[in-house]
């Protein structure tokens, strides 16, 4: 069947920002789509609100709007557009969501807008638990035993008759979110309450547990003539029980019978023919090993995370096969690597692929390490090996969390045998370490299995690891005497060159060395792409001989950021990816290296190359020795490939751009003041401390208020604002064991001072600033974190000037050739510098689409030599403002205190366009889901100390007819200045209090500043009931103002939709 000519422009609804269980694989698939589209000589038409991906830049699709995914927004840019086709199944859940919506508020029939990919009434099919649950009868494939509630008295009676526990599933959501087992009624209560919350048409399915049975998966694909293949079988490792995005899995399933997978394949087809999906569908499984019932869990008919893994694992780009598929052609039009079409597709691969997920526990103050039904993994890597014991360890490298290996983690070698059984008890983040450990004290492969539900054959893989483990312990500190034989089978097994150094008491180099003189080298094979002619990507092993071939061409390797995680996520990827384009466009061969399943970086075609493997030393000297480039791209990976950056030098690797030594003197607090005095250029005043009594000695020199971190993070991982000497003590007593082997750095902390920041592009010699970012909150929550414009709404032209001089030079003094990002405070008319970054920032995309300018791009070609005199860089006035939001997760950790802080905890960012900073504030709210009333009743509880400026805002909402509500303290202090508001209780003041207010929907706005010390915990509550009642809240009086000043423009009108495209056109 040829390409449909019955449609000519395609809109793409992309997923929006990263969240918890929507990450950046969608990103992928979005650009896949896009490419896929216009290569058919389609006109796409792209909608996301999310600035930081590959998706949104301007040359992805014809016409680009970065604006909020919601119903009235769509709704014009259809308008406006007049596309003839929607393809709803490429953006997550947010993409599937929406697309319902327009269909059922008639804007699809109203406009004439087609649906390809997927029926509308098969989304409902899918999503809506009661018809998926009607279509599953109909085809006799059995569900888990549930029922339907839409309040939390029908959630408790259908448990009562179910038996607990029971699995609270909200429909229309991703991730879990809202869901989760619960073994009685008073966590129903609380569980139901938040699911209903959650789901978009408020019903939840209670369900009974499968817990402990085996969760499997299968990606499938259908085209219109109804042919099926199945892409990959999935086996999800950890049983029922933990989200399938928490989960360790392996692609192909590895000890499930032919008989079974023959059996899950004939219910998927029997699904995907149901419900009439065209592309790609996601179908999970429980399997019950005791009985062999098969249950169906659910289905994704979309493109999903596991797609993305499922691609990656197979060569097979299921995004794009979909986008093909969609626009009329079918699967035996499509060529095949191994057998002429796609038709005849079936998984096939000598290799073992690993999922491991990566958490931010860590970041969250009080946030309980368990995993459960509702996601808590913030990113993911995705291993390649010949056998499950290399394929693991390669995918706990992968990791990036300073282990390497499964032994000695934390304290946990220390623990008895006892204790370690107890931690097993419930699923945690922390569980394949501890097994590993309590396999060391001799556990019983079933007692664990019995524990865990992990099954004994994975269990016993592990044991035997550990076993060889113990054997090579016997020569610690006397590695020269080991037995060669070992070190092979090392090798074999996974176990990495950095894991055996530490355990052994020897370096890194020296077991490098004497590998390689056995012969123990890596060797790639490749893992061909289906769908496309001549495509592969490769993995190293050291089971096999190497089969790849390399050229003379000239080369350059970039490396890629690896897992995502808060503080580095799909910024750094957009960077690596816009650095393989340029190089392309130089006549470079690229090379990439990366271990992150959901990017657009380990596309097969983003580089020339691809190297699936983790970003270790070892990893990376092995491709350098094997290609040969003519360097090494470091500074787009984030913290990721700057960790290895001087021992790959060292080793003799050319690191294009800013050099290593640069870099660490920009993140050596003292080397960096130094040179600041020495340029004149004003820091807060700081010192170093390495135990309690320096810290003291400091903070007297200095005086409270103080910040103080650990040394070398991103992210602000371990950062805090400390007011006293108690404070202090706290913090010095938990946080120096961050980096051992760096003392904390405390720094004034600057009261009220405005924040800012710049970009700047150079070549060495001279640099330039694209924009200056001023950040709305104040100073002391993250950069990250906070919300930001461009072009600044109040920073004086001197202070500009400054800041456009001081990066200008600090780029010079650094020898930046590349990109750098400097973080600036304005407090008391002076402007300081708190930190430089010689690397690219979570901004370079921000800054390149709401400047027109590709800052990458032209990084790139500085590294390799050119002058900034030949890329005819020019100041231009920018018309628009640029407003970015940060996307925080605290729905996901419903125990933690959502207050911002000096720790990063965003896991992504929306961006609001608009020719005005109150509207353009107002639509990144919108974009946030945080969208701001016109009217009704804001409630205001404030600290003491944020009272006086407490004033103006009331005073900013009174004027505009918003009915204020206020708790006792901040209710006197604005009667006592003539502002007209009402009392509201506290908890335990007496009822109706603010609780009772936010869950009858009598506030639509909250504005409470956390009290400070004293109040870290007394006020939290007021907080997470606005998160969990979905009622906009702000935690900063710099954001109310700013809230404020989006309200007052939103009433003059909301400003249309307008694409990026037209932002770029207005630039003069």
């Amino acid at each position: 069947m040829p390409r449909r000519d019955d449609i000519h422009k395609v809109m793409i609804i992309g997923s929006g920002p990263i969240v918890i269980g929507q990450a950046c694989e969608f990103d992928y698939s979005g650009t896949q789509a896009c490419k896929a589209l216009r290569k058919q000589g389609y006109q796409i038409v792209l909608v996301n609100s999310n600035p930081a991906t590959i998706m949104t830049d301007p040359g992805m699709a014809d016409v680009t709007y970065i604006e909020p995914l919601n119903l009235e927004r769509m709704t014009e840019i259809i308008e406006k557009e007049r596309p003839d086709a929607l393809l709803p199944n490429l953006g997550g859940q947010s993409g599937l969501n929406l697309s319902s919506e327009l269909a059922r508020a008639g804007v699809l029939e109203k406009f004439g807008v087609k649906v390809i990919g997927v029926e509308i009434d098969a989304i409902q099919r899918g999503e809506d638990r009661l018809a998926f649950k009607q279509t599953m009868e109909r085809l006799g494939i059995e569900m888990p035993k549930s029922k339907i509630a839409y309040t939390v008295e029908e959630c408790e009676a259908i448990a009562a008759e179910l038996g607990f526990p029971v699995v609270v599933r909200p429909a229309y959501t991703m991730g879990g979110t809202g869901g989760g087992l619960v073994y009685n009624v008073e966590e129903l209560r609380v569980i139901a309450g938040r699911g209903l919350a959650a789901s978009l048409v408020g019903q939840v399915l209670i369900e009974e547990s499968v817990l402990g049975w085996e969760e499997l998966e299968l990606e499938v694909v259908r085209d219109a003539k109804n042919q099926m293949i199945t892409v990959c079988f999935i086996e999800n490792i950890d049983a029922m029980g933990v989200h399938t995005g928490d989960s360790f899995c392996s692609a192909p399933m590895l000890t499930i019978s032919p008989e079974l997978q023959a059996r899950l394949q004939d219910y998927s087809y029997r699904v995907v023919e149901a419900i009439k999906v065209i592309g790609g569908t996601n179908i999970q499984f429980a399997h019950d090993p005791k009985t062999g019932r098969v249950v169906i869990i659910e289905i994704n008919p979309r493109t999903s995370r596991s797609s993305a893994l499922a691609s990656k694992a197979t060569g097979f780009p299921i995004a794009l096969i979909s986008s093909m598929l969609a626009s009329g052609l079918t699967l035996d039009e499509i060529p095949y690597w191994r057998d002429g079409t796609l038709d005849k597709y079936t998984p096939s691969g000598e290799y073992v692929v690993i999922k491991f997920a990566r958490w931010a526990f860590e970041k969250f103050k009080d946030a309980q390490d368990k995993l459960g039904t509702q996601m808590r993994a913030v990113g993911e890597v995705m291993a390649i090996g010949k056998n499950y014991k290399e394929a693991f360890q390669k995918a706990i490298r992968g990791l990036e969390n300073g282990r390497h290996g499964l032994g000695f983690a934390k304290n946990f070698n220390s623990l008895s045998l006892e204790e370690l059984m107890a931690r097993l008890r419930e699923p945690t983040s922390e569980r394949q370490w501890l097994m590993y450990e309590a396999l060391r004290k001799g556990a019983d492969v079933q007692q664990l299995f019995a524990l865990t539900h992990i099954k004994p054959w994975f269990i016993q893989q592990m044991k035997e690891m550990v076993e060889l483990e113990e054997q090579m312990l016997q020569y610690k500190g006397r590695f020269e005497q080991m037995p060669d034989e070992l070190l092979v089978q090392a090798k074999k097994d996974g176990f990495a060159d950095a894991y055996l150094a530490r355990i052994l008491k020897v370096k890194e180099a020296d077991v490098r060395a004497r590998r390689t003189k056995l012969g123990v080298v890596e060797g790639w094979e490749p893992v061909p792409v289906s769908g496309v002619e001549n495509a592969a990507y490769y993995f190293s092993t050291y089971n096999a001989p190497d089969k790849t071939t390399t050229t003379d061409n000239r080369k350059v390797m970039v490396l890629g950021g690896g897992p995502n995680r808060i503080g580095q996520g799909i910024e750094f990827d957009y960077c690596c990816v816009h650095a393989a384009f340029a190089l392309r466009e130089m006549g470079f061969e690229t090379i990439m290296v990366n271990c992150n399943p959901e990017t657009v970086s380990t596309d097969y075609d983003t580089s020339d190359k691809l190297y699936f493997e983790p970003l270790t030393v070892e990893d990376v000297l092995a491709i350098h020795e094997k290609e040969k480039p003519e360097g090494v791209i470091v500074q787009f990976g984030g913290q990721t490939p700057l960790n290895i950056a001087r021992e790959l030098e060292a080793n003799g690797v050319k690191i294009l751009g800013t050099s290593p030594e640069m870099i660490d003197l920009a993140e050596d607090r003292d080397r960096f003041r130094r040179k600041m005095e020495k340029m004149g250029i004003p820091m807060p005043a700081s010192d170093m401390a390495s135990t309690i009594e320096e810290a003291l000695g400091a903070a007297a020199r200095i005086g409270y208020p103080l910040m103080v971190r650990p040394s070398y993070v991103l992210g602000g991982r371990g950062m805090e604002v400390v007011h006293d000497e108690d404070m202090l003590r706290q913090y010095v007593a938990a946080a120096v064991d961050v980096t051992p082997e760096r003392p904390i750095l405390i720094d004034k902390f600057l009261d009220n001072a405005i924040e800012c920041e710049a970009d700047a592009i150079s070549d060495g010699h001279s640099a330039f600033v694209p924009a200056v970012m001023e950040h709305i909150e104040l100073a002391g929550i993250h950069s990250g974190d906070s919300a930001c414009v461009i072009p600044p709404i109040s920073i004086p032209a001197k202070h500009l000037d400054m800041i456009n001089d001081y990066t200008r030079r600090i780029a010079q003094e650094l020898g930046v050739v590349g990109l750098m990002n400097i973080q600036y405070a304005i407090a008391k008319d002076v402007l300081y510098v708190l930190e430089a970054n010689p690397r690219a920032s979570r901004t370079v995309p921000l800054v390149s689409k709401v400047c027109s300018l590709n800052m990458v791009r032209v990084a790139t070609q500085l590294m390799l030599g050119r002058g900034m005199d030949e890329m005819n860089l020019n100041h231009r006035k920018v018309p628009h403002f640029g407003v970015k939001e940060a996307i925080l997760p605290f729905n996901m950790f419903p125990e933690v205190d959502p207050a911002l802080g000096p720790e990063m905890r965003s896991t992504g960012e929306v961006l609001g366009l608009a020719d005005s900073f109150g509207l353009a504030y107002y639509k990144a709210q919108e974009a946030a889901q945080q969208k701001l009333p016109t009217e009704g009743t804001v409630l205001i509880s404030v600290s003491d100390r944020d009272r006086p400026a407490v004033l103006q805002v009331a005073q900013q909402f009174a004027e505009m007819g918003f009915r204020l509500l206020a708790t006792r303290g901040t209710c006197r202090f604005l009667s006592e200045n003539n502002v007209t508001c009402d009392l509201v209780h506290k908890l335990r003041e007496g009822r109706p209090d603010i609780v009772d207010a936010i869950t009858n929907r009598e506030i639509q706005l909250v504005i409470n500043t956390p009290l400070g010390k004293r109040g870290q915990s007394d006020d939290s509550y007021i907080r997470k009931a606005a998160i969990k009642y979905k009622i906009p809240y702000v935690t900063t009086l710099a954001a109310a103002i700013a809230a404020g000043r989006g309200i007052a423009a939103s009433r003059k009108g909301r400003g249309g939709v307008k694409s990026l495209q037209g932002y770029h056109g207005d630039i003069v």
